[in-house]
């Protein structure tokens, strides 16, 4: 999505709010989709996990409203072509990817332990940190992993996701659009952690 408002910008600078809020926003859902993966893959991890992830969507929600305030006082926006809701492709690159990380996360739990688990997730959060986020879960509901301890693992797959979302944000958009939305991003994840630290 941040790479798609950065193009979308790109070709039109006057619809820079609004883009930085449909970016902004996109980080809301991850969080949102993060916490509805986990309570039904594990609710204690759920549970172990709910107020870090309150707090990073709550934070990214605030941004991403603020921009979408200045948007809608700004003007209206131009015709945008129809797109599609859902995408099959997408939907099994994301069910793929899922399956390879929990045999990948269960192989580095099993030869590294806890700092696998770590780097593991860390490493799958780059392309994707729901999968990775999945897979933690699946290790709490098998016992090999305490809901606690996969916190940690789960806020690092976070993090690296959003390392790739401001390269995203750099390399595809405007700096103008940079500068907006990578503020956005860091202060959610900071959210995320500080309660976590709390």
């Amino acid at each position: 999505t941040i790479g798609a408002m950065a193009g979308r910008e790109s070709r039109d600078p006057s619809a820079l709010d609004a883009a930085v809020a449909g970016a902004a926003l996109s980080t809301v859902a991850t969080f949102v989709q993060l916490g509805v993966l986990l309570f039904v893959a594990s609710p204690a991890t759920f549970l172990a996990l709910a107020w870090p992830l309150a707090a990073g969507g709550a934070i990214a929600a605030l941004y991403g409203l603020a921009f979408t305030f200045r948007a809608a006082h700004a003007g209206e926006p131009g015709e945008q072509a129809p797109g599609r809701a859902f995408s099959v492709t997408t939907a099994l690159v994301l069910a793929a990817s899922m399956c390879f990380m929990l045999v990948a996360v269960a192989a580095l739990k099993l030869w590294f332990g806890d700092a696998g688990v770590i780097a593991g997730l860390a490493l799958a959060g780059i392309v994707d940190a729901h999968s990775a986020s999945v897979s933690a879960a699946s290790l709490v509901v098998s016992g090999q992993l305490a809901a606690e301890q996969a916190v940690i693992p789960v806020l690092a797959a976070v993090s690296t996701n959003a390392s790739a979302k401001i390269v995203m944000a750099l390399s595809a958009g405007s700096p103008a659009f940079a500068l907006r939305i990578v503020p956005g991003v860091l202060l959610s994840l900071a959210a995320a952690w500080a309660v976590t630290a709390i």
